[in-house]
């Protein structure tokens, strides 16, 4: 593990950071009727992943607590998925544009997945 001293430094953080700002230039793109629901949901998911994240890494010291962040980072970034796949069945999205924002957001997913089983690994030493 190199030497990290911020979220910032987190290879699933700066996987998160350009998905949802990827997911922000993209929903520029949509009908302004979706202002309000479709855009809003799928902006403030994607930046939610970004947040937790960064709330995670602030409170190391409790294993359980990090763990529980990083959980509701893998839920947003579920919900992600989810609001991207409504998206497309809108055909507000392109078949590639969605398969290359799935992709990424499984990877955050799996590196997610990753350091919550492996917590004891991040926590500060006392």
């Amino acid at each position: 593990m190199a030497n990290i001293r911020s979220f910032r430094d987190l290879e699933v953080y700066e996987a998160a950071m350009n998905g949802a700002m990827e997911i922000f230039e993209i929903t520029k793109e949509f009908p302004k009727a979706e202002t309000y629901s479709m855009v809003d949901q799928m902006r403030r998911s994607s930046r939610s992943v970004c947040a937790n994240i960064a709330e995670a890494w602030r409170r190391r010291r409790s294993v359980d607590y990090f763990r529980s962040k990083l959980g509701d980072a893998e839920s947003e970034a579920a919900e992600t998925r989810v609001w991207i796949e409504f998206a497309y069945r809108c055909e507000y999205l392109t078949a590639d544009v969605v398969q290359d924002l799935d992709r990424q957001y499984d990877q955050i997913v799996g590196q997610l997945i990753h350091m919550i089983a492996n917590a004891k690994d991040w926590k500060i030493r006392e």
